[in-house]
């Protein structure tokens, strides 16, 4: 990595010590969230890649508590939308409101909860589909437009969608168009018997952990840059766009593949977890390991595929197999 690239001699400090900030960091988040590393992790890389992740899972793993605790760890300005079917577009990006003043009357735009650096949207299937467009600007533009005037959200902006699988009665699925701005789905699973012990130790005491230490703005703003400075080789490159290209070709049991955002944010998400591992170069590994987060939203599987119970990640899996 070219130091010499980045804008500031604070950058070049960050990049220096950005070994020891992620080690600081994922430390600190550990006080409060027990276990699922690779979860915290994920999210983590949606944020140096300027993304936006789903999180997923069964109710009460902890979705809502990992997000905001990175959001305090990072000292970002957090909101929190909890998404219902009569939550309207209005409740989410804010509305002109009548203000009265010196005898006189004018609007005065009142900025809803995506005025903020890390949205929470919790159950964002259960918003109707109208209340999910909404968001779709504010994912894509980093703006909201109300009314004729267009107001700028405040840098870095990421929304962390959370959803359940399982309680899918009176829920709007993400359409494939609004899943396809998502860089990554994060699955969330179960503690192991030993992390649940610990979490029965950490909340049945009187003190409730606390996060202790965060990231200043400036740093968070660094490490994004010097993430779309990690060199990635040409041969890594091309596997990309093999593994990418596999998905649209695999007809068998996939019906529709990825699209080229999908072979952007692999490049990008695989560049972020090289720099979170201490690497100044991104491996195979890293290319793989990211396949799965940054590509099982994105693939429709056939009905017959389906119907034999196989699963995106399945799919993902028998697309890298055939690479090696």
């Amino acid at each position: 990595m070219n130091e010499n690239n980045t804008d500031s001699g604070q950058a070049t400090t960050t990049y220096q010590n950005a070994g020891t900030i992620f080690k600081s960091f994922f430390e600190d988040i550990g006080n409060v969230v027990v276990g699922q590393n690779r979860v915290v992790e994920q999210i983590v890389i949606a944020i140096l890649c300027e993304g936006h992740a789903l999180v997923e899972s069964n109710p009460g793993l902890g979705k809502t508590l990992m997000i905001s605790t990175v959001s305090k760890a990072m000292n970002l300005k957090f909101s929190r939308i909890q998404c219902t079917p009569d939550l309207m577009p209005s409740d989410i990006t804010g509305t002109n409101v009548i203000e009265e003043q010196d005898n006189k009357k004018e609007f005065r735009f009142q900025p809803g909860p995506v005025f903020a650096n890390v949205v929470l949207a919790d159950e964002i299937n259960r918003a109707s589909p109208k209340t999910q467009s909404a968001l779709l600007e504010a994912m894509q533009e980093k703006q909201v437009t109300v009314g004729n005037d267009t107001f700028m959200l405040d840098r870095p902006f990421f929304i962390l969608a959370t959803q359940n699988p399982i309680e899918m009665e009176g829920t709007y699925p993400l359409p494939e168009a609004q899943l396809d701005r998502f860089l990554l789905k994060i699955l969330v699973d179960y503690p192991s018997h030993e992390e649940e012990m610990e979490i029965i130790n950490r909340y049945t005491k009187s003190e409730v952990p606390k996060v202790s230490r965060g990231l200043d703005k400036s740093t968070l703003l660094d490490l994004q840059k010097l993430t779309r400075q990690v060199p990635i080789s040409e041969e890594l490159k091309q596997r990309v766009l093999s593994i990418v290209g596999m998905t649209r070709k695999d007809k068998e049991h996939i019906e529709y593949g990825a699209s080229p955002r999908a072979s952007i944010g692999l490049i990008l998400a695989a560049k972020a977890r090289a720099l979170i591992e201490g690497r100044n170069f991104v491996s195979k590994e890293d290319v793989d390991y990211m396949a799965y987060p940054v590509l099982r939203h994105r693939l429709i599987l056939t009905f017959e595929a389906e119907r034999s119970g196989m699963t995106p990640d399945q799919a993902i899996e028998e697309i890298i197999r055939k690479l090696k």
